[in-house]
């Protein structure tokens, strides 16, 4: 009897961890697509069943102070740490959709897409139209 209730709580807390870990919330690290290094770092988190993504870190010292000049709205020339840039995507079976990715280095905003690949990385795809005209990036998942 003992056996049978470790093994199910054992069972139980595995299938809770392996279902948080396959969240796209926390904390990734962004890589720039033209050097492929580290650049910031989004905590992706979600509200009122929506999911956002905003800058709380930025790597390079002399990029931390930067505004988002070129941005339309409520964006305009608000300090990139701290600006979202991922706005409203909707859980959409795996994928996470039906929502927005600002760039903000040319203040232009895309629909998007986001799937977790494995547990710690994240593919981050922006596009005009269909998803066929955008880019793909990888961000990796930090770990606390």
């Amino acid at each position: 009897m003992k056996k049978s209730i470790v093994f199910s709580l054992v069972v139980f807390f595995a299938m809770i961890f392996n279902a948080q870990s396959q969240s796209v919330i926390g904390k990734w690290k962004t890589i720039d697509d033209e050097t492929g290094k580290p650049k910031s770092v989004v905590e992706i988190y979600e509200k009122s069943g929506r999911i956002y993504g905003k800058v709380i870190e930025i790597f390079e010292a002399e990029k931390r102070n930067k505004v988002c000049e070129e941005c339309s709205g409520d964006d305009k020339n608000k300090p990139i740490l701290g600006i979202t840039v991922i706005k409203g995507l909707k859980k959409d079976g795996k994928e996470y959709n039906d929502g927005q990715i600002l760039d903000p280095k040319n203040g232009k905003l895309y629909k998007c897409f986001i799937t977790l690949d494995g547990n710690d990385k994240l593919k981050v795809r922006g596009f005009i139209g269909v998803s066929l005209f955008g880019r793909t990036q990888y961000w990796y998942r930090i770990k606390n």
